[in-house]
């Protein structure tokens, strides 16, 4: 690991390319050359005992690569996580919305998980579930791979209760609590998820109870309790009631980052989780601090 980031791996199967750099540019195309000569300069490409390999070393296959991820001009991101609970098993940390849980794309130092590695100093910190870069509150980390299967059993064993709160307009049609039960399918755009066609015959893979706690002239705070965890569940499950989460850029309709995304933030809030601690038995429920705002003054 160097700054909180662990080391990407790439196995060297049988082949006749002359060098490492010749199979590094087949292997990874959308990657320049000229970027893996830069990689390899700054020593940001070892093999299976750590050591830096040149560019023009010969190639041997049947063993491993590892190489360092890097994202080039990475923007800083002035938003600040609070570290909400630490023992010796787990690490509950309280998210502002734009803070990516996990690296991805253009997102790598400022993200929460290298953030609280290198804070807490915990190599082997591994996020249990994730929310969305827009979404804020409470995300849980394991910090003994040892361990990790247990509480990661919790949630694929739908045993850890979730609640959200959401932002969205007031609808005095709708009659409060009700359940959303629906198939979630990957749409055309990879940014987006739909809900299957009832005549399709789809198994329901979606279920979410919606509860109305507010409302304040024409908006409403809800209270979202999934008992599935699909992509985008809560946001597409909102929208198909007509009541499109406050901030939300991707639905219903798929608007893309403006300049006022930061000023207009999702208004999705991982409130609390709560779950019997599978080591030591305990009760346990964890509650973010953040609050939403509704629009208006104040």
């Amino acid at each position: 690991m160097r700054d909180g980031v662990t080391a990407s791996q790439v196995a060297l199967p049988a082949g006749h390319w002359p060098c490492i750099l010749d199979f590094l540019v087949e292997r990874f195309p959308g990657v320049r050359a000229a970027d893996w000569v830069d990689r390899i300069q700054a020593g940001d490409v070892v093999d299976a005992s750590g050591r830096a390999v040149a560019a023009r070393q010969a190639y041997v296959p049947h063993g491993k690569l590892y190489y360092y991820r890097t994202v080039a001009d990475e923007s800083p991101n002035a938003a600040q996580a609070t570290v909400l609970f630490e023992d010796e098993h787990l690490v509950v940390a309280d998210k502002p919305h734009f803070l990516p849980v996990t690296p991805s794309g253009p997102y790598l130092q400022e993200t929460l998980l290298i953030r609280l590695r290198r804070q807490l100093g915990l190599a082997a910190l591994t996020p249990l579930h994730r929310i969305d870069r827009e979404t804020a509150g409470v995300v849980l980390f394991a910090k003994q791979p040892a361990f990790r299967g247990a509480y990661q059993t919790l949630f694929a064993g739908r045993k850890v209760m979730k609640q959200y709160q959401a932002l969205a307009s007031s609808d005095t049609r709708l009659q409060f609590p009700l359940h959303r039960t629906s198939t979630l399918l990957a749409s055309d755009h990879f940014m987006q998820m739909r809900e299957a066609d009832a005549r399709d015959g789809a198994k329901p893979n979606a279920h979410t109870e919606i509860e109305l706690m507010e409302t304040r002239g024409p908006w409403a705070r809800y209270r979202l309790r999934p008992s599935t965890g699909k992509r985008h569940q809560l946001r597409v499950h909102m929208a198909a009631l007509g009541l499109p989460i406050l901030g939300d850029r991707i639905y219903p309709n798929l608007l893309g980052r403006g300049e006022d995304e930061t000023t207009n933030p999702l208004r999705l809030l991982a409130a609390s989780v709560a779950f019997r601690d599978p080591i030591s038995g305990e009760e346990r429920c964890f509650a973010s601090r953040r609050q939403l705002r509704f629009p208006g003054p104040g």
